[in-house]
């Protein structure tokens, strides 16, 4: 069976899958501390009140600087094992508390989008950074 269709030619490059997935699910994650950032810790902590969370002050930002950071320390693929850990710690966390109850789509505020933003992170967990992660420089080092 030709490469083309069994994908074999694509070999040489698997080293650059966690590169692409930590590139976008870090994008997601530090937009989304920004945009928590940028709304201010205040309105995070009317929300994670409003969900009965305790301490919700703190844990404001406790959860505003593990997506902003997390997410840019994926982007760089720095500490990419330790970054994927609190991201899918988050991920189940507001799975736990947001989604889950509200069924599957994300039209109804579903859980398939921190599913997968989840899975994206629980996989750069097991893989690492891969090609082009400042985790590889000081690896080589």
């Amino acid at each position: 069976m030709p490469k083309f269709l069994t994908g074999e030619f694509m070999r040489a490059y698997s080293g650059y899958a966690p590169l692409v997935l930590r590139v976008a699910t870090g994008l997601v994650f530090a937009m989304h501390g920004y945009q928590k950032f940028m709304g201010g810790v205040e309105g995070v902590t009317g929300f994670l009140g409003s969900l009965s969370f305790p301490l919700p002050g703190v844990f404001a930002i406790i959860l505003i600087a593990a997506e902003l950071l997390g997410g840019i320390a994926l982007i760089i693929g720095l500490g990419t094992r330790i970054a994927a850990k609190i991201l899918a710690i988050v991920a189940f966390v507001a799975f736990l508390t947001v989604h889950a109850s509200k069924g599957f789509f994300l039209t109804g505020g579903g859980y398939e989008y921190i599913m997968l933003i989840f899975a994206a992170s629980v996989s750069l967990m097991i893989t690492g950074g891969g090609k082009w992660a400042v985790d590889d420089y000081f690896r080589k080092q």
